[in-house]
């Protein structure tokens, strides 16, 4: 099989899908390897590197057009759509819910799209999960940093000092991006408040956070006044392969103290918070309602190196059953990869996203019908 790794090209993304180490297994399996240029200089591995480990440098022209497989790290943008074509596969974060247009390039040109984020196996997202810790260790920072004055938020400090209390922060969702954020907010000594309707999951966190820290069960009218309470809200809810729930309403956010803070990690799948909307690393907050968002979709790229080693140890495995099967065949066989389909010979496969994809036409109907 011909794989290619194209460099990324999302503004702020410095990961790359394959390490050297990688392509060294994978050329040993009798796989040849065509690598962009530059492709992992910002995580760190040089084209040498890929070059001693067996891979081609070619262009990105060549990348796409002569793969079998293109495995990438976020989605393809725009100016990678006219790439597609029939019997392409590509393996990448895709995160179709939110991003109607590329899905139906996808479905259009009958690419085999598979999505780290849904690939799962006995309950877990074991490529999904590393990126989620990151993200979520990044959420608590970005809080803590932009509740800084200088940042537009309040000029209080996360953990307080002597005599002043700590910040509220509440976090929707524990999961693992949940999970890790109230960890970096619990050791900077904020007050955590965590939203979960999982008694489950809930006594998971007992076991694994510190006391004290309050649980919601996810009643909207709760999660609301804990919302206007808050100086940080960190969104961290996952439904894999569909939209995020909408969680807190404009109207609740206009109700929070000017200079509060929100990152929505959950905006990958369209966000959980109303006023959320994409930002990115060059440009990565604005305000509204007098409150400081943070919505960088690809918040793992900042800590680069050690995404690139965490993303490329979990989805390794995947690979090589896809690389070693072939495509058609490692579906078929393989439940993990099965779970990872989202679109395929020119249908969305992945019942969530079909699901979403099914209300979005339903409410595009009702629009026109009522225009």
């Amino acid at each position: 099989m011909i794989i290619g790794i194209p460099k990324e090209v999302k503004q702020g993304e410095g990961r790359v899908a394959a390490t050297p180490d990688l392509v060294v297994e994978l050329v040993a399996s009798g796989n040849r390897v065509l690598i962009e240029h530059g492709a992992g200089d910002a995580s760190g591995f040089l084209d040498a590197s890929y070059v001693d480990a067996g891979a081609q440098l070619v262009a990105q022209d060549e990348v796409w057009s002569r793969s079998d497989l293109v495995m990438k790290v976020k989605e393809p943008i725009e100016a990678e759509f006219h790439y597609f074509r029939p019997g392409l596969a590509v393996f990448c974060f895709l995160h179709l819910a939110a991003a109607p247009e590329l899905c139906a390039k996808l479905v259009e040109q009958h690419v085999t799209a598979l999505a780290f984020e849904t690939l799962t196996v006995e309950g877990r997202l074991p490529i999904l999960e590393p990126m989620s810790a990151i993200a979520g260790r990044l959420s608590g920072l970005w809080g803590a940093f932009l509740l800084q004055r200088m940042q537009g938020g309040k000029g209080i400090l996360l953990g307080g000092l002597p005599g002043l209390h700590g910040a509220r922060v509440l976090v929707l969702g524990g999961g693992t991006v949940g999970y890790h954020a109230a960890d970096v907010a619990q050791g900077l000594r904020a007050y955590v408040t965590i939203s979960e309707p999982s008694a489950e999951r809930v006594v998971a966190l007992r076991g694994m956070l510190r006391d004290p820290f309050a649980v919601l069960d996810g009643s909207p009218a709760d999660v609301a006044q804990a919302a206007i309470d808050a100086d940080v809200i960190i969104g961290a809810v996952l439904v894999p392969g569909a939209s995020a729930p909408m969680l807190i309403d404009e109207q609740t956010v206009a109700r929070m103290q000017a200079g509060s803070v929100i990152c929505d990690v959950a905006i990958d799948q369209g966000g959980c918070i109303e006023t959320s909307r994409p930002t990115t690393h060059s440009e990565p907050t604005f305000v509204k309602h007098g409150v400081v968002h943070q919505c960088i979709t690809n918040l793992p790229s900042a800590a680069v190196r050690d995404a690139t080693q965490a993303l490329v140890n979990a989805l390794g495995p995947y690979v090589k059953s896809l690389t070693s099967a072939g495509i058609d065949a490692a579906i078929e066989r393989d439940p993990a990869i099965a779970t990872s389909v989202n679109v395929r010979g020119g249908q969305i496969v992945h019942p969530a996203l079909l699901d979403t994809s099914s209300r979005r036409a339903t409410s595009l109907i009702g629009g026109a019908t009522h225009a």
